[in-house]
């Protein structure tokens, strides 16, 4: 039989957006932009639009473990992305399942609410995660009101961001707080990675098309990863890709439109 060259593998384990804008459905656009091959680990299924999610139906936990088992035993990945958990249950599987297929990079971006105000992730879940997935990931990837829920604290200003990123690194995983529900011409994302914390300037993009941001950010960075690149070039070149997908995002939907995960992939240096 004649094959190809294998590409790099990435697993998502999150929820379906019935929209395509979020979820599962950005993922796997996100890592076909990237060249990698995309698996995926549904935990919810959600009923959704770029205005409302109007139903959500959770999975068996046990079923999202059966997945997760049936694609790491087959195929193997090489980078996993987490989304949203949905229940206490589902993280302590997703859990459970890290740890026994330990060894690969994992971004976890800790989905809590959905931009319709939606809430994602049950307060109960909320603690788990923070116990059982954030020690075992390499990148945790919160916006402001996820970092205040992980901390029990708010956070006004950079300063607090700042030390809210070192508080987070130390219970083990890298962190990159997004600065995108701050104030500001400039989005201001603080990335806390081996002992150092640095803050990613970038141009605020004026739009109200940014459904899927989060997700399309913290997929693109495990696309990298399973590319192979070191951790803050992977977050860097997936920063300005994803303010390139916001500022080409499509016009559909009467509320937040989703980002374009098609755009280019290159560096603006490297194009040309």
């Amino acid at each position: 039989m004649n094959r190809g060259r294998t590409p790099p593998r990435a697993l998502t384990i999150a929820g379906s957006d019935s929209g395509g804008g979020a979820g599962i459905q950005a993922d796997l656009k996100t890592f076909a932009a990237w060249g990698v091959y995309g698996m995926s680990a549904i935990t919810a299924v959600t009923a959704q639009n770029t205005r409302q999610i109007r139903d959500v139906e959770v999975m068996p936990a046990a079923m999202v473990g059966s997945q997760i088992d049936a694609v790491l035993e087959d195929i193997g990945c090489d980078a996993i992305k987490i989304g949203m958990l949905a229940d206490e249950e589902i993280v302590m599987v997703v859990a459970d399942r890290l740890h026994r297929h330990a060894g690969r990079p994992i971004v976890l971006d800790p989905v809590m609410v959905a931009k319709s105000g939606t809430a994602l992730l049950t307060p109960d879940a909320c603690r788990t995660l923070a116990s059982r997935l954030l020690p075992q990931a390499t990148l945790v990837t919160p916006n402001v009101p996820e970092a205040e829920v992980l901390l029990g604290c708010t956070l006004a200003n950079l300063d607090a961001r700042i030390a809210a990123a070192r508080d987070l690194a130390k219970q083990g995983p890298a962190v990159l707080l997004k600065g995108g529900h701050a104030e500001g011409d400039e989005v201001e994302d603080v990335l806390a990675l081996g002992g150092t914390v640095s803050v990613i300037r970038h141009p605020r993009v004026q739009t109200a098309s940014t459904h899927g941001t989060g997700c399309t950010l913290s997929s693109a960075i495990a696309a990298n990863l399973a590319h192979g690149r070191g951790l803050e070039a992977a977050v860097r070149r997936s920063i300005e890709y994803t303010s390139r997908a916001i500022a080409n995002a499509f016009s559909l939907g009467n509320g937040n439109g989703p980002v374009n995960q098609f755009v280019t992939t290159q560096r603006s240096e490297e194009v040309g």
